[in-house]
Order: C-alpha cells, then sequence, then structure tokens
C-alpha cells in the first residue's frame, strides 16, 4: 500500500479496512458517507473525524 496517502491517525484496524474496500487515496473518500464507512469493520468515529479533518485542511471535497 505505498501509493495510500491515508492520515496515520485514523489507525492501522481503519486503514485495513479501507484497503479491503478499496479505499487507499484520501481523494476517494469525498462524497462518501460516513455511515457507509462506519459500516466498514474497523472504522469508528475517530477514524470519521480525523479524515474530515484532513479533507478539510487539504482543500478537498467534504465526505457525503
Amino acid at each position: 500500500m505505498t501509493d495510500s496517502n491515508l492520515p496515520r491517525g485514523i489507525g492501522n484496524p481503519a486503514t485495513s479496512a479501507f484497503a479491503l474496500a478499496g479505499y487507499t487515496r484520501l481523494e476517494q473518500f469525498s462524497g462518501v458517507s460516513e455511515k457507509e464507512l462506519l459500516a466498514l469493520h474497523g472504522v469508528g468515529p475517530k477514524a470519521i473525524r480525523v479524515l474530515r479533518e484532513t479533507l478539510a485542511a487539504e482543500g478537498l471535497p467534504p465526505m457525503g
């Protein structure tokens, strides 16, 4: 997963869950619903918060 630019603060379980679901780039989360992401095993509120904050800091569109 060397092409990944996911923030480290989301934790290993969430990073693995996102990779299994095909999410390896921060840009892929724009428009994806938080509910859909929370349904992935290993993803919790902290990962969602970190993603939301990182998307905003990078000037990317928010999650849907």
